[in-house]
């Protein structure tokens, strides 16, 4: 994949454009990289053309200027699309990236191609109270890494991952991540509940793993009886990064959900 960095952002961004039909966008977890998705692009790079980013504060995205923010992600990948020449594109996000998923999905519908959503959250339909519980706990997680990112990683990769290998590979990338980069994630609750979903005109896919916290299998069933026309997943032996714990039938059930295949 080609390494490349936004003309109108602090964005980096990976493409791997072999000529195929189809784009695929793929946007990663707080605290690692585009990394993440290394099982993906080996899997797809021979059936789909590529674009995965790192968000910004996070790997290569961190020569930030005054003003930039998280809020501006949206516009910043549709600005990449226009610079690659993308028309329209599947959109794949695990946990924060599924948010910012949904964000891109909400600001740029023309631009989607299907949404497949995992670990996140309806940013259109949020309880408040939930709201509430997520922050202190987040917060309380901010506490251990200004302390030492390495205790922080070390109590993420259990949070983040099911499978040992799933957890070292998680940990690696997260070891890396700079505490400056937690200002970056202040404004996230400001893209929750600020539109209506409408009538998609693309198909949604979101799922969880069966080993992630109680509350996330909530969420996503709470999604799925907002939005009943979608397709919903849940991987046995995953837990929050589905994509890392079962990488195989995690790309599986994307490939069939992309060509529209009732049974996932």
């Amino acid at each position: 994949m080609k390494t490349k960095i936004s003309d109108s952002s602090p964005i980096a961004y990976f493409v791997s454009d072999e000529g195929h039909d189809e784009w695929v966008l793929f946007i990663h977890a707080a605290f690692v990289t585009h990394d993440m998705f290394k099982t993906q692009f080996k899997y797809f790079q021979d059936k789909y053309n590529i674009l995965a980013i790192d968000i910004i504060g996070h790997g290569l995205s961190s020569k930030t200027r005054k003003g930039d923010s998280i809020l501006k992600m949206s516009e910043w990948i549709f600005d990449i699309m226009q610079a690659e020449g993308i028309d329209k594109l599947h959109i794949v996000g695990v946990s924060l990236g599924a948010v910012l998923a949904q964000d891109f999905a909400n600001n740029h519908p023309d631009a989607v191609s299907s949404l497949a959503c995992f670990g996140g959250y309806d940013i259109n339909n949020f309880d408040i109270s939930i709201q509430r519980k997520n922050s202190s706990q987040q917060m309380l997680m901010m506490l251990k890494a200004l302390f030492s990112v390495k205790w922080f990683a070390k109590a993420n990769r259990k949070i983040s991952a099911y499978t040992t290998k799933a957890q070292d590979e998680f940990f690696a990338m997260n070891i890396r991540f700079p505490k400056k980069s937690f200002m970056f994630l202040a404004d996230l609750n400001r893209m929750v509940n600020r539109q209506k979903t409408g009538k998609r005109a693309y198909p949604l896919l979101i799922g969880c793993g069966r080993y992630d916290i109680p509350m996330e299998l909530e969420l996503t069933e709470a999604w799925k009886a907002n939005e009943p026309g979608c397709r919903m997943v849940v991987f046995e032996n995953a837990g929050h990064c589905v994509n890392m714990d079962v990488p195989l039938e995690f790309n599986k059930t994307l490939e069939a959900f992309w060509k529209g295949q009732k049974n996932l």
